[in-house]
């Protein structure tokens, strides 16, 4: 069986797309209204994505940073994600609805008080993966007033005799970049995510169904051959010899198993058909971060504080954290401290590192090989932080 499974595990890593079903992408022009220079992005994004999941990758494709409402505007219809503070009457949850649902043309609004308006066309299909094709014009500062504070703005920086040149230079700093196709590319693959390689590890040795131990947890030739693959998840050093000695592991089973990846029947656990489709099992592993969530949070400022600044100990991570969660955090009737933050990255530790997203060890934490492809608001902020 160990044999069998060091063949498979093998062919695994080497054609890891196998039983997948390839990515469908649309092709959508973005074109922001009355704005000069001319602001516009061409871009691919999978066929079967969901408006919640467009607001996404618009973002990031634009150089915006979420920190405001939004909604998509069709002639008979409004779509955006409902707020208990926001009354949103006459308009439609965005969340679920695909893309493929609205027409060939549409509006998405981003700040309702500056009123960002991107014109949307959907040009047809699109290439073999997602991406940034092409573009123009650089992303306007955030809370500059909308387009015509935004015009007015341009003609201060480029006067220098304006009273309010230097103290607009200093206010803008470096926000107002020049498109960059290749980054941009990168934000857009990253905002639509792509599967880590140890889910694609599990399900591939899980493909043909294994048989779990009495207790529901995976063989012990399932946990070694993984253990091949991933060492550092076992730092004794020595042949694990059941599961929870891979926590990592262990938080993935129950991770995929959780979001429907992974179903056991008849004492046989085998992937789900849902697991053959690239953009479904992406979309579920995100799924298992609850919006607005605490840990979320906390994960999120984790990854994208790790990616752009290197190894951090726990301490230091744990305190940048809290410095970024702002107020309101309260565990019970206790405000949120840094020690709270503390235990939370300690919780969240095997299920990050299951998930390739952060590698911890006793002294630092290091971003994995999919730190900036699973959770969107790490993928924003990264480029922030």
């Amino acid at each position: 069986m160990l044999v069998r499974l060091g063949a498979q595990v093998q062919e695994v890593l080497r054609r890891p797309g196998r039983r997948r079903r390839a990515v469908k992408t649309t092709r959508l022009r973005m074109t922001l209204r009355e704005v000069t220079p001319a602001v516009q992005r061409v871009i691919d994004v999978p066929a079967a994505i969901t408006l919640d999941e467009l607001h996404e990758v618009l973002q990031v494709a634009l150089g915006w940073t979420d920190s405001h409402l939004h909604q998509y505007r069709t002639d008979s219809a409004v779509y955006s994600v409902p707020l208990n503070d926001w009354d949103g009457e006459g308009e439609t949850d965005e969340r679920g609805v695909r893309l493929s649902a609205l027409p060939s043309q549409f509006t998405y609004l981003y700040d309702y008080g500056d009123g960002w308006t991107h014109e949307v066309e959907v040009l047809g299909p699109g290439g073999d993966a997602a991406g940034c094709v092409d573009g123009q014009g650089a992303c306007p500062p955030e809370d500059c007033g909308g387009p015509g504070g935004y015009a007015e703005l341009l003609t201060t920086l480029t006067d220098p005799r304006h009273p309010e040149h230097q103290a607009m230079r200093e206010w803008v700093g470096d926000r107002l970049c020049p498109f960059d196709q290749q980054a941009t590319d990168r934000r857009v693959r990253d905002a639509v995510g792509r599967v880590p390689e140890s889910v694609r590890l599990l399900l591939g040795l899980l493909a043909d169904g294994v048989k779990l131990t009495p207790g529901g947890r995976l063989p012990r030739v399932v946990v070694r051959t993984v253990q091949q693959q991933r060492p550092d998840w076992y730092p004794l050093g020595r042949p694990a010899s059941i599961e929870e000695d891979l926590l990592p592991l262990a938080a993935l089973h129950d991770i995929l198993r959780h979001v429907g990846l992974l179903r056991l029947a008849g004492g046989v656990l085998r992937p789900t058909k849902a697991a053959g489709d690239e953009v479904e099992t992406v979309r579920r592993l995100r799924s298992w971060f609850p919006p607005r969530g605490f840990s979320t949070f906390v994960a999120e400022r984790a990854v994208a504080l790790v990616v752009a600044r290197g190894s951090l100990t726990t301490r230091d991570l744990a305190a940048e954290v809290f410095s970024m969660l702002g107020h309101g955090w309260h565990r019970g009737n206790d405000p949120i401290t840094v020690v709270d933050v503390e235990q939370e990255l300690y919780r969240l530790a095997p299920q990050l590192a299951g998930a390739d997203m952060l590698a911890t060890s006793w002294r630092a934490w290091t971003a994995g090989p999919s730190a900036r492809s699973l959770l969107p608001g790490a993928t924003l902020l990264a480029d922030l932080v």
